[in-house]
């Protein structure tokens, strides 16, 4: 009878051991976490290369120098003699004020100087008289000194006439307007029965001589270093008509309606065909820096920031690595910073990425044979 209890019981625990095996195999299987799939991409081996950037802007010719031609004098235009884009010389009459008021000035200062002249006659024929008769005795020292006292202030009453008479005939020349330089004129800002003010801008004249590239430039390009101070001007609308030039001046401070730096450049020997007002493009070119090229593609944003993907080439794992941008062109970016030659970059796929992803670089072949599949 005890024989016969025990063999129940050794049953019993090999079942229950066998049951605890079980259990804690599957314990372990599920503990243990699935391998992720590989993904294959494709990929570049980056190395560094020299890019020298260049910048073709559009602007136009302008005169070295530009000024505003005004009246000296408040008036009503009578006359004007030249249009917009005549050349005119130095000397030449513009145009012409009203001058009744000047012209009576002259006449009333005229007259007043033949007065002081007639009394100054007078004056000086009664000292005259007066020195003789005081030689001879027959005056008195104190009408001697009345006669001469008369006399210079009548000498002095003509000076001022004259004076008055000089100012008068300069404001009479005042109002012819004259050309102080030869040139084009490139505006005009009145006409003939307008009222004009003493220095109201009339006509702008821009000078003969020297012709300067005028060209808004944003800010952001004069912060690069040029590989020389040489720019390339040809006329927009025929190329073959070029020139170089120099920087001569740059605006101290930013334009608020549009944001750009005004620069001018000057020609050297422009062209006959390169007139005032002509459109051209100036090519500028910068020192040339190291760069990594990539496709498109290959750009991935990270909190904002450009980033693009590098396997590591041992692990095949993706890494996220941040960049910094030198410029975009079509096609591709160039990359200033935050690579290193010899570092595979994907450059297709980045999209399905994730931190810690297991890739499969694809050779040029495969990748060939994928897109002929495709």
């Amino acid at each position: 009878m005890r024989q016969a209890s025990r063999f129940p019981q050794r049953v019993i625990t090999v079942f229950l051991l066998g049951g605890l095996a079980v259990a804690l195999t599957a314990c372990g299987e599920e503990e243990k976490s699935p391998e992720r799939a590989s993904l294959p991409v494709k990929t570049q081996i980056v190395s560094a290369s020299q890019h020298a950037r260049s910048v073709a802007l559009t602007g136009e010719i302008r005169a070295r120098v530009q000024s505003d031609l005004a009246f000296r004098v408040t008036g009503r235009i009578a006359q004007r003699f030249v249009e917009v884009g005549d050349h005119i010389r130095a000397g030449q009459v513009l145009a012409t004020l009203e001058a009744q008021e000047q012209t009576a000035d002259v006449s009333s200062a005229i007259a007043s100087v033949q007065s002081a002249a007639a009394t100054l006659r007078q004056t000086a024929a009664a000292f005259d008289r007066q020195k003789t008769l005081l030689e001879s005795g027959f005056t008195t020292r104190s009408n001697y000194d009345d006669a001469q006292q008369a006399f210079q202030a009548a000498r002095a009453t003509l000076d001022a006439a004259s004076s008055n008479l000089a100012t008068a005939r300069q404001q009479l020349t005042y109002t012819s307007l004259i050309a102080d330089a030869s040139g084009i004129v490139i505006a005009r800002n009145a006409e003939a029965g307008q009222v004009v003010d003493a220095a109201q801008a009339v006509f702008t004249v821009a000078r003969d001589g020297e012709r300067d590239a005028v060209f808004d430039v944003y800010e952001g390009l004069l912060t690069q270093r040029p590989a020389s101070d040489t720019v390339e001007i040809a006329l927009v609308d025929n190329p073959e008509i070029q020139a170089t030039g120099k920087v001569r001046e740059v605006a101290p401070a930013i334009d608020p309606s549009t944001g750009t730096v005004r620069v001018k450049i000057a020609i050297d020997q422009p062209p006959a065909a390169m007139t005032l007002g002509a459109a051209v493009t100036g090519v500028g070119r910068f020192q040339p820096t190291t760069v990594f090229r990539l496709p498109w593609s290959a750009y991935f944003i990270e909190n904002g920031k450009p980033a693009v993907w590098i396997v590591d080439p041992s692990s095949h794992v993706a890494v996220l690595k941040p960049i910094v941008v030198d410029s975009y062109r079509t096609g591709e970016l160039l990359i200033k910073s935050g690579l290193a030659a010899g570092d595979i970059v994907v450059t297709a796929g980045v999209q399905q990425l994730t931190p810690g992803q297991v890739v499969t670089p694809l050779t040029e072949g495969e990748q060939a044979n994928n897109e002929a599949a495709k």
